[in-house]
């Protein structure tokens, strides 16, 4: 390899060499690209354990130890290393690496570690991820005084009041006291109850399929980015008060997915935090207390906002067994239509999401669905709305247009009842259920977000009452649902496609010219996305990559750190593999000076794309134009003829006036 020097400005580290800019300490052998690969085929060989993304955070974490030791971010990341490395932090990240880490690097390891680094047993078919405890007896699961059979037996009275009755399936769980304590109190206990609860005592049970793809949003919008069930938002999930819920995630993508469920005040993370490409997750938990609630992706650390961000979120709605909502009673029937509503919003780039600058927001997952597909009432109908704010940054203020609430409950629980109002004001996560009845007057009711910049990009609807109208009972809150027919239609026709970190068709994945004259050209990595994704710059060109993510290190995984390396290399060409970037950390590479279409990603975030078109500029005055819109400036060439032309009507101007004295 040719002989690198490092040198370090303003805080950003990299190699220099004659032909190219790389940062990838003394691993890179030869080719960029291919001495990498090596390096993470070799931390791949330690065992089956170990897993693309993680062979990255091994490999950041050497460097922790060695070149960055005595940096200031390198002494809070080890720092940060030797604090988490004997904390229950399972779920926010991988336990496993935390021992490889350790036991590798000696970052963080106890006295008592073997110097040997150590690959932890896989099992053959981990069909489940988390821990479990023994299996509890039938015969134990049962509440005091109650017989085995009725699970509604088990804790008798409202669910509210538990009356100090606490199910026998406790017996021998660590806690016990702390258990005990809870059953006694006047309130919901918490949602805690054993994992291996039998089967038999599950009252609901639900599961999603976590993974990566498209769906249409309508309008001729294709979003691609990360799915539920092949939709967004994911399934709506109802349970009662006091049920016991099997909640399972299946990862069906090619990253690790995860989740966190709002309704369960437990422990969940351990449980479903990060689970792997084709594993499963399983948790177990008791609906305790009443509410509208968000549920989401959540793979650990860094990756929890940015599948938020990217699409993978849904409904929760825990309804109350102790207490009927207060128009119920008043009406003293049940509500002729219940309205599963999420406002939601989609991003075409990781900067755009981090920013909070949505392309589009969404009711239920589809572009003005209610305004093309109104949603039907009768004038008296009674209505009872679950309405969620997913966000996942943007306020909302819900408001329908000739309705004043007649009672709205704070987070959807009976308890928290408010009297009347114009709207309710919901920030990201937050949730109500809002009653009130049809006026005795037909015609169109529109339910909009009365932050109406939101509206304008498709939050906006329409009741309309009808005294012939069939009121539909329920409304979910589940995105649209395509086969792959229709998508693979939707995909080629499609108007616009949209994705938050694949180079899809929208404003944001149009190239950004770069004129001759521009000697070194900038690329942000933010939000899991570069920035610009596409870029188009003569031959010789230096391009600088700088990760912007903050996000540092959580549970041995650096889950903010990325690179950029190429897909595509021409014959007789090197091609380019970036090093590890931490925050504000910057690899360069100059590209050679030949016309080619050079398309890269991330290796520690495989699914971030972006595109470099090198090729020769055309000196036409057109040309120059649209290389300067698109963020280069004019060439000499045009400079010239532009400067020309002001001459020429300077003395123009100069004659006339003379003719006229």
């Amino acid at each position: 390899p040719p002989k690198k020097k490092r040198i370090f400005m303003r805080g950003q580290s990299f190699h220099q060499s004659t032909h190219r800019t790389v940062s990838i300490r003394s691993r890179v052998w030869g080719s960029g690209a291919v001495g990498f690969a090596l390096w993470i085929a070799v931390l791949l060989s330690a065992g089956d354990a170990l897993h693309g993304c993680d062979a990255c955070n091994v490999a950041f974490a050497q460097e922790v130890a060695d070149e960055r030791a005595d940096t200031p971010a390198g002494r809070d990341m080890k720092a940060a290393m030797e604090r988490q490395r004997n904390l229950n932090l399972g779920g926010l990240g991988s336990p496993h690496l935390v021992e490889i880490i350790a036991q590798t690097t000696g970052i963080g390891a106890n006295p008592e570690d073997s110097a040997t680094p150590a690959t932890p047993e896989t099992p053959e078919t981990p069909e489940v991820t988390g821990p479990s405890r023994a299996v509890v007896p039938t015969e134990l699961a049962n509440g005091v005084g109650q017989s085995a059979a009725p699970r509604a037996g088990i804790i008798p009275g409202p669910w509210v009041q538990s009356g100090g009755v606490m199910p026998q399936y406790f017996e021998g769980e660590d806690f016990f006291e702390i258990i005990e304590r809870d059953y006694s109190l006047g309130i919901p206990t918490t949602s805690y109850v054993p994992q291996s609860i039998p089967d038999e005592m599950i009252d609901k049970r639900f599961s999603i399929d976590l993974h990566e793809g498209m769906t249409y949003i309508g309008n001729g919008v294709v979003y691609d980015g990360f799915l539920t069930n092949g939709k967004v938002p994911a399934p709506t999930f109802i349970m009662e008060e006091g049920d016991i819920v099997e909640f399972k995630v299946v990862n069906k993508g090619t990253i690790p997915h995860g989740a966190s469920i709002h309704p369960a005040y437990t422990q969940t993370s351990k449980y479903l935090g990060k689970i792997d490409p084709g594993k499963t997750g399983r948790v177990v938990f008791r609906a305790a207390t009443p509410g509208v609630y968000m549920y989401h992706c959540a793979p650990g650390g860094h990756a929890i906002p940015m599948h938020v961000l990217f699409g993978q979120y849904g409904m929760m709605v825990v309804k109350p067994k102790s207490e009927k909502f207060q128009l119920e009673k008043d009406l003293g029937r049940a509500p002729d239509l219940e309205l599963y509503m999420i406002q939601h919003e989609i991003y075409a780039s990781g900067k755009d999401a981090i920013e909070s600058k949505p392309s589009y927001v969404a009711f239920n997952g589809r572009l003005f669905q209610y305004v093309e597909n109104p949603i039907m009432v009768r004038p008296g109908d009674y209505v009872r709305m679950y309405f969620l704010n997913i966000g996942p940054n943007l306020l909302s203020t819900f408001h329908i247009v000739g309705i004043i609430w007649d009672y709205v409950y704070w987070q959807g629980n009976p308890a928290a009842r408010m009297p009347g109002g114009q709207s309710v004001t919901a920030g990201p996560t937050d949730s109500w259920v809002i009653e009130f009845r049809i006026p005795p007057d037909e015609g169109a009711y529109t339910m909009l977000s009365h932050a109406v910049g939101s509206t304008s990009r498709g939050a906006i609807g329409l009741m309309v009452a009808d005294r012939n109208a069939k009121t539909e009972p329920v409304i979910l809150a589940d995105g649209p649902t395509y086969t792959e027919e229709e998508m693979k239609e939707y995909a080629a026709k499609a108007q616009r496609i949209v994705s938050p970190f694949h180079i899809g068709t929208s404003p944001a994945d149009e190239p950004v010219v770069y004129g001759p004259e521009v000697k070194e050209v900038k690329v942000s990595i933010i939000g899991n996305s570069f920035h610009p994704k596409v870029i188009q710059v003569a031959p010789g060109t230096k391009v600088t990559w700088t990760n912007e993510d903050v996000f540092t290190y959580l549970a041995g995984e650096y889950a903010g750190i990325h690179n950029a390396a190429a897909m595509n290399t021409p014959d007789d060409a090197e091609g380019f593999t970036g090093p590890l970037l931490a925050h504000g950390e910057s690899f360069s590479h100059v590209f050679e000076p030949f016309e080619y279409t050079w398309d890269y990603l991330c290796t520690p975030h495989p699914y971030m794309r972006g595109r470099v078109i090198v090729k020769e500029p055309e000196y036409s005055v057109a040309s120059a134009a649209s290389a300067g819109s698109g963020g280069g400036s004019l060439n000499k060439w045009s400079l010239g003829i532009l400067g020309l032309c002001l001459v020429l009507s300077t003395m123009a101007l100069v004659g006339r006036s003379q003719e006229k004295e």
